[in-house]
C-alpha cells in the first residue's frame, strides 16, 4: 500500500477513577470507557457509573 487510507486521531483523558473519556476526531460525542461486571470485581473498584471497558470495544471490533 502506497498511501495512508485513514489515521485515527483520539485523545483519551482520565475523568475519575477508572473512567476515561475518548474524544475521537470527526465525532461530536465522546466515548466513555471504564469498568463493569467481572472487570470491576477483578480490580476491586466501585465506579460511580459503569461503562464498557476498552476490552469490550476491542472484542467487538475483532468479532465484527
Amino acid at each position: 500500500m502506497n498511501h495512508i487510507v485513514h489515521q485515527s486521531r483520539i485523545t483519551i483523558t482520565r475523568e475519575k477513577g477508572p473512567t476515561r473519556i475518548a474524544e475521537i476526531e470527526g465525532f461530536a460525542e465522546p466515548v466513555y470507557y471504564g469498568v463493569h461486571g467481572g472487570i470491576k470485581d477483578f480490580y476491586g473498584v466501585t465506579p460511580d457509573e459503569e461503562h464498557a471497558a476498552t476490552l469490550d470495544h476491542i472484542v467487538g471490533a475483532v468479532g465484527g
